[in-house]
């Protein structure tokens, strides 16, 4: 008969009570992401970027629509030519000034009405680009930019 070692049987009993609590501490973690507690959806910040010279100054996200509001921060006037948001129908052949400094606010529509398709269900996210096509006065040689940006919000 085989004698079993005090010091084996201590480190078998350590490993098992440390392995079951690691294994309830996983099924517990597991169902909280199951159940949507820890859902990254609900603790994303709502954002809005844009390359330097414009900004994006506030933003609304619902299940039909995005409002965006830019600022012109370049140090001169533009002419905003292009503003396209994604899965959001594009507003083109728009020729609005925007004096230095001044604001300027576009609407998308984003609903089942609108190609492609809606933003999604109130309470989820609207993670999208935005571009926005401008030209300089021609002071500053009339030349076509496009600033491209980044829209994160909660949809209300």
């Amino acid at each position: 008969m085989m004698k079993v070692s005090r010091k084996s049987q201590a480190a078998l009993e350590f490993i098992m009570t440390y392995g079951w609590a690691i294994l309830v501490v996983l099924v517990a973690i597991g169902a909280l992401a199951y159940f949507g507690v820890l859902s990254p959806d609900k603790f994303l910040p709502a954002k809005c970027t844009l390359s330097a010279g414009l900004a994006c100054t506030d933003h609304k996200a619902t299940a039909t629509s995005l409002d965006v509001v830019f600022r012109n921060s370049l140090g001169y006037d533009i002419t905003i030519t292009d503003v396209k948001a994604q899965q959001c129908t594009a507003q083109t052949g728009l020729s609005n000034s925007v004096s230095n400094g001044g604001t300027k606010q576009y609407t998308f529509c984003c609903g089942a009405a609108c190609v492609p398709a809606s933003t999604g269900n109130t309470g989820s996210k609207y993670n999208g680009a935005v571009n926005i096509t401008y030209t300089t006065p021609s002071d500053y040689g009339s030349l076509s930019h496009t600033n491209q940006g980044q829209v994160t919000s909660r949809i209300e």
